[in-house]
């Protein structure tokens, strides 16, 4: 008999859908998603951080059961802890029996409700990607911890994403049985093909933008905010002397009009604007290597880095970004460095430029790597735990 999964989650996101109608066509699985911030269902919604609306170009809610549930905030969203009020939620939870119960994040209202209802009546599964990076030291840090001790006393599992993410969950409280490795991932087999059409396009626009076969592309895709730390282009392209670089940034933001002032006279940086989810696999092959430069606080990832990686790109990210440490090997697909490393990045992009076989080399090796970070990884994960259950 399939097992019943509730996935408690605010709103559609483009890296869970996927897996999500993944997980209904198992064997062994039946989900369905509750979905908390209810006016995320009725389509484009503006984000201040782009500076436009945005609407994904790809299905959200194709092939799984889900439900939005009456939210009756004040101030409906994600961006505060009372942003989503369900007060119907345990009970249609509870109405459609499930088996286990799979809660996104407990820094809501509603989300924390549900995990303290249905503890000890149903396993609760917990999935959230924060780690310990920008912690500093305090009694503020104390106080969290003893609060997130509290909070997740109340979860039998945890589905976490990296090996940052594990020790965040060590540290507050969960077992080594409890912890259950499903790697955060993207849709690898949609950016890694179709392969040629993608590659024509992106030397179409390569010729647009002025881009000469011979020269090295380094890309930032992303929003052009603090967090992200982009200024650290410009100041790493100061150091680049003598190579034939140019440096791409893909986004838009708070930081665009700055960044672009900054950026005015040297024909070595391009600006593009945001793409949506069709485009970006074109875009990510404009370049030979992909740059995370955040800084934090928050960046408990980077995806952008894992659709980089399914692209074929090298990649290159702040020891600041959650998912470094699990998705590049040093010298082998990419490197990790400080905020503060310009001389050492400038240095290792020179480098690159002038050996193109190991470049190539290094690109072939992300594709590979990228592999162990796949949707079915979560999915088998899940089916897993729930059949020992």
């Amino acid at each position: 008999m399939r097992k019943k999964i509730a996935i408690i989650t605010s709103h559609p996101i483009q890296y869970n859908a996927p897996w999500f109608k993944l997980l209904a066509d198992s064997q062994h699985v039946v989900p369905k998603v509750f979905y908390t911030w209810e006016q995320s269902g009725n389509g484009a919604k503006y984000d201040p951080d782009f500076g436009k609306e945005i609407e994904w170009d790809i299905p959200l809610l194709d092939g799984y059961e889900y439900v939005f549930v009456k939210n009756v905030a004040a101030d409906p969203g994600t961006h505060h802890f009372k942003g989503l009020i369900n007060p119907s939620l345990n009970k249609e939870v509870e109405e459609w029996q499930p088996d286990a119960v799979l809660v996104f994040g407990w820094s809501f209202v509603s989300h924390l409700r549900c995990i303290r209802y249905f503890h000890k009546k149903v396993p609760v599964l917990f999935r959230g990607d924060s780690t310990l990076l920008d912690e500093r030291p305090g009694m503020k840090r104390y106080l969290r911890r003893l609060f997130l001790k509290w909070v997740y006393h109340h979860v039998d599992y945890a589905l976490y994403v990296g090996a940052h993410n594990k020790d965040y969950f060590r540290k507050h409280g969960l077992g080594e049985d409890q912890l259950i490795f499903a790697p955060h991932a993207i849709d690898n087999g949609r950016f890694a093909e179709p392969d040629e059409i993608y590659r024509q396009g992106a030397k179409d626009w390569r010729t647009r933008l002025g881009i000469a076969d011979e020269e090295l592309v380094l890309l930032f895709a992303g929003k052009l905010e603090s967090k992200k730390n982009p200024f650290f282009l410009l100041e790493m392209a100061k150091r680049i002397t003598g190579s034939p670089v140019k440096i791409i940034l893909a986004g838009n933001g708070l930081l665009e009009t700055p960044l672009k002032q900054a950026a005015r006279g040297d024909r070595r940086i391009l600006f593009i604007d945001f793409q949506n989810q069709l485009q970006m696999p074109v875009v990510y092959r404009l370049a030979d290597i992909f740059i995370l430069p955040s800084e934090g606080p928050g960046e408990t990832w980077g995806l952008a880095a894992n659709e980089a990686m399914a692209s074929g790109c090298v990649v290159m990210m702040s020891e600041k970004a959650g998912g470094a440490i699990d998705l590049i090997e040093e010298g082998y697909n990419g490197i990790i460095f400080k905020t503060t490393d310009f001389e050492k990045c400038a240095k290792w992009i020179v480098q690159l430029a002038a050996d193109r076989d190991g470049l190539a080399a290094m690109k072939i090796a992300s594709r590979k790597k990228i592999r162990d970070f796949g949707y079915e990884h979560i999915v088998t994960a899940i089916e897993d735990l729930l059949v020992s259950l």
